[in-house]
């Protein structure tokens, strides 16, 4: 279920956390608007990442997200070069 977020905020631990990390908001819009995968981490918090190419390597753009609150709050995001670490196979 790769379902899309439209309605979020971002936290203000998250917008520390994309700062120090140089992910701007486009991208997590992005993200959550496209995502390549959701997956649940725990009741109430899903991860969606997305494969995106930066300075010509693949990096994988994992946003986490509480979405047990309306609307839904972005809690931190990061990039990795660990795509296979944590992209799901489908069955």
């Amino acid at each position: 279920m790769n379902e899309p977020i439209k309605d979020y905020i971002v936290t203000s631990h998250a917008v520390v956390e994309m700062r120090h990390r140089s992910i701007d908001e486009a991208l997590v819009a992005r993200v959550l608007a496209n995502p390549g995968q959701r997956l649940q981490v725990r009741v109430g918090r899903d991860v969606l990442q997305s494969r995106i190419e930066f300075a010509g390597r693949v990096y994988l753009i994992r946003v986490f997200v509480d979405v047990d609150r309306s609307p839904a709050e972005v809690v931190t995001a990061y990039r990795t070069s660990k795509i296979e670490k944590y992209w799901r196979s489908e069955p």
